[in-house]
C-alpha cells in the first residue's frame, strides 16, 4: 500500500510539473505563444494556433498584460510587420487588422506576410498606463 501511495504522489507531481510547463507556452484558449516582450509595466504576447507566423494569410492574438498578469485594455493598438529593403528589394510593410475581442486586452489580428524572412512585430499602443511601444523579430516560415 506504501508503493501505491508513492506511484500515485509521483504521477500527480509529474502531472502538476507539466501543466506548469504547458501554462507558460500556451493560453487558456489552446493558442500557442509566437513571442512575447515587455514595454514599461505592459507585457504584449503574440498567440495562435500553431505558435508560429508562415507567409500569407494569418490570424494571431495580440494580448496586453499588467505585472500581475491581468489584461490592459491597450486603446488604440496597431501592428505592423517590417522588413528592411536589401539590395533592389524595398522595404515592407504588412500591416495587421485589429479587432477587439470579449477580453479586455486581447485583440484579434489579421495580416498578410508577404514572404519568408525575418520581420520585425512593431506594436503601438496606448493604455492606462501610458503610451508605449515595442518590437519583436520573428522568423516568419
Amino acid at each position: 500500500m506504501n508503493t501505491k501511495r508513492i506511484l500515485l504522489a509521483l504521477t500527480l507531481g509529474s502531472l502538476a510539473v507539466l501543466a506548469m510547463a504547458c501554462s507558460k507556452t500556451a493560453s487558456s484558449s489552446g493558442e500557442k505563444v509566437i513571442k512575447s516582450t515587455k514595454s514599461g509595466n505592459v507585457t504584449i504576447t503574440l498567440t495562435n494556433a500553431a505558435g508560429e507566423l508562415k507567409s500569407g494569410t494569418n490570424d494571431l492574438f495580440i494580448t496586453f498584460t499588467d505585472a500581475a498578469g491581468k489584461p490592459v485594455e491597450a486603446g488604440a493598438a496597431s501592428l505592423v510587420f517590417h522588413m528592411a529593403g536589401m539590395g533592389t528589394m524595398p522595404e515592407m510593410n504588412d500591416k495587421a487588422t485589429l479587432t477587439t475581442t470579449e477580453t479586455p486586452g486581447k485583440y484579434h489580428a489579421q495580416v498578410e506576410i508577404q514572404m519568408a524572412s525575418t520581420w520585425e512585430a512593431l506594436i503601438n499602443f496606448e493604455s492606462a498606463q501610458g503610451k508605449g511601444q515595442a518590437s519583436l523579430t520573428i522568423p516568419v516560415k
